[in-house]
């Protein structure tokens, strides 16, 4: 799945929540989160520690949330341990 620029809607995220589906059942063994407890532990863990990504890529820590950083938040916790 590309990046998530383009996510700046509910639609856009709605899409790539159904996409992201699609994605897991297509390819499961892409995903290190395997089943439903699993992602949200690492949903839940990438939040807690989503500063170090930001920094790390040279960004600003965004202070609210938004559909992009959402999808973010998602597609990390497909890998995310």
């Amino acid at each position: 799945m590309k990046k998530n620029e383009t996510i700046k809607t509910k639609k856009d995220f709605t899409s790539f929540v159904y996409k992201l589906s699609q994605e897991y059942q297509d390819d499961p063994k892409a995903w290190e989160n395997k089943d439903l407890g699993s992602f949200l532990k690492a949903l839940a863990a990438w939040v807690d520690d989503m500063e170090g990504y930001y920094l790390s890529l040279g960004q600003k820590v965004p202070e609210n949330p938004d559909w992009q950083m959402i999808a973010n938040m998602f597609m990390a916790a497909k890998i995310y341990e």
